[in-house]
């Protein structure tokens, strides 16, 4: 799945879509997308990641008590 950066709309490619979906996790397992060269995996948070259209993640990705709130 690819998502973007809210800092410079970075195109990332999450590797491990269970930590996208548990929303225990704060950080998910990811490749920027730029230039022609595979870049290394590294760990961005979810709080700082957003669908290529825009929109946010869902809360129940982000916040484990989200039924609560």
């Amino acid at each position: 799945m690819f998502l973007i950066t809210r800092q410079d709309e970075s195109i990332v490619e999450v590797l491990e879509l269970q930590q996208l979906f548990n929303p225990f996790s704060q950080r998910v397992l990811g490749r920027l997308h730029a230039g022609e060269e595979l870049q290394e995996p590294e760990a961005f948070l979810k709080r700082d990641l957003l669908f290529p259209s825009g929109e946010f993640l869902p809360r129940c990705w982000l916040n484990p008590s989200y039924r609560q709130s």
